[in-house]
């Protein structure tokens, strides 16, 4: 299969004045994380960095602050690909070794990964169309998918439920909300209700069929984001949607699972 050489790997929209999201047109929607990045006072996030096929900090140098801490909600390929990028990188001890060592086994797809042949998930999701790469396009001439690997984090710090992350003008409660995966992290922000809720929940179809996954424990995740007074939640992936919509989708995954 021949492709096109991308004009640019990443967009970005600003949502307010302190938070833009990033994404990446031309990876696949199944694989396309939602990238955030949350100015600070005194510390700038970017909570996860995409699937690292081209600089994600080159592309978003104008918006950063000195000091930035990349957040890993989870460790999923899809997620992490440029946290090797940052000086600072945040996650649950339970996700730690996907950062540190970014072996295949912590990868999405588990044993080795086939960059150009996603099918091999497809009995375990719904929704997403895997037919195919996983990218339309190339970052640059000469780029070889068969040789993509994602790069070990440098300078990681754990994060454990209830560990509050400093901005100066703001701060996120770190929630612990297993289930997609057992370190999987979300980041509230009582003052305003803001939550990045990783893949704990998004606005599309969960997965909760991978070798790590746990039902027992994404419905307690649910259960828990149920009582959770959120304004807004930022997910890993599709549109960010209100309170409604989060009770809409949670209690929907509930009695999917006859919870």
């Amino acid at each position: 299969m021949g492709f096109k050489i991308a004009d640019r790997w990443f967009e970005r929209r600003r949502v307010d004045a302190a938070i833009t999201l990033i994404w990446e047109p031309h990876v696949v929607p199944f694989l396309r994380c939602n990238i955030w990045h949350v100015k600070g006072r005194e510390r700038d996030l970017v909570v996860d960095t995409g699937m690292g096929l081209a600089p994600l900090r080159d592309f978003a140098r104008d918006i950063l602050g000195g000091a930035v801490s990349a957040v890993a909600t989870h460790a999923h390929l899809d997620h992490i690909g440029g946290h090797h990028e940052f000086d600072h990188c945040l996650c649950h001890r339970l996700e730690a070794p996907g950062l540190a060592e970014a072996a295949p086994a912590s990868t999405l797809a588990g044993g080795r990964f086939d960059p150009a042949d996603l099918s091999t998930l497809a009995d375990q999701i719904g929704g997403y169309d895997l037919d195919g790469a996983m990218v339309t396009a190339l970052p640059h001439a000469g780029f070889d998918l068969a040789e993509y690997r994602i790069r070990p984090a440098r300078n990681l710090s754990l994060v454990e439920d209830g560990d509050i992350i400093d901005l100066g003008d703001r701060q996120f409660q770190v929630f612990h909300l297993p289930g997609h995966s057992p370190g999987s992290i979300g980041l509230y922000e009582q003052a305003s209700g803001t939550l990045f809720s990783g893949d704990a929940v998004y606005d599309g179809p969960l997965l909760d069929t991978l070798p790590h996954s746990n039902v027992a424990d994404y419905i307690r995740t649910m259960e828990r984001l149920l009582e959770l007074p959120v304004s807004i939640v930022h997910a890993g992936h599709d549109p960010s949607f209100g309170r409604d919509r989060l009770r809409e989708l949670a209690r929907g995954q509930l009695r999917r699972w006859g919870a």
